[in-house]
């Protein structure tokens, strides 16, 4: 996996997963950011991350893209 995506409470995290990856993200976002995105400590916008995810996928990388995730509590 290249990227990953997953939905949070309020928009969709971006977890670069490999090199290329990070890279492909890179040619995406401003200079200024790509510590954050490295990291993993960026949040994009729902709608914006499909699109991002669509066109990482077109470009030949592997998205992981999790729309949302909900803990159970046992009763």
């Amino acid at each position: 996996m290249d990227i990953g995506l997953s939905d949070q409470l309020n928009g969709t995290q971006i977890e670069p997963r490999s090199v290329h990856g990070i890279l492909w993200l890179q040619t995406h976002f401003e200079s200024k950011h790509w510590e954050s995105i490295s990291d993993g400590l960026v949040i994009i916008p729902s709608n914006d991350a499909k699109i991002l995810a669509e066109d990482a996928s077109n470009a030949g990388l592997n998205v992981n893209f999790i729309n949302s995730l909900t803990k159970i509590d046992k009763i």
